[in-house]
């Protein structure tokens, strides 16, 4: 018997769920399902330009299961863009951050804010906009502090899952 999949830790929820060549109606297309898990390790390795080591570290999986993850995941975007597919982006067992990390680059204040509160524009002690998102990993409790575990079905409405993660239908 496999051993069960440990719930990966993401920051956030997009707020598109779904990308498809223009002009092209969706139901004419074939779709290639992208998991929560495996685009945030697409936003940390490629967008953050995170190292595997530290990228595992913030999901809350080995080095390994991430290079899995991630190659997996840009399999899938390559395979929606080379062939012209609908790429959907759907559930996974996953687990939402609380708080959310920022640095300031400019003065190296860290300080964290509430998951769903938006980025912030500036830093609060230097008021430079040369601000990064994760700037506390490491700093006692672990990248985002504690997490609750979302289970996130596919196929289910993105509304209803931000609903359940406290988030209003705008945001």
């Amino acid at each position: 018997m496999a051993r069960p999949r440990n719930c990966r830790r993401i920051n956030g929820i997009p707020d598109a769920k779904t990308f498809k060549p223009a002009g092209v109606p969706a139901s004419a297309l074939e779709q290639v399902s992208l998991g929560l898990d495996e685009l945030e390790a697409l936003r940390l390795a490629d967008l953050e330009g995170l190292y595997q080591d530290e990228a595992a570290r913030r999901m809350n999986v080995s080095r390994q299961t991430f290079g899995r993850i991630v190659a997996e995941a840009r399999r899938k975007t390559a395979e929606a863009l080379i062939e012209g597919r609908c790429l959907i982006i759907e559930g996974g067992n996953v687990e939402m951050a609380d708080m959310r990390a920022f640095k300031c680059y400019a003065c190296g204040h860290a300080w964290e804010v509430p998951f769903g509160t938006g980025r912030p524009q500036a830093c609060p002690t230097c008021n430079s906009e040369n601000i990064h998102h994760g700037g506390m990993a490491g700093a006692g409790r672990g990248f985002g502090g504690r997490c609750r575990r979302r289970r996130l079905g596919k196929n289910r409405d993105f509304n209803r899952q931000n609903a359940a993660l406290g988030k209003g239908a705008g945001e």
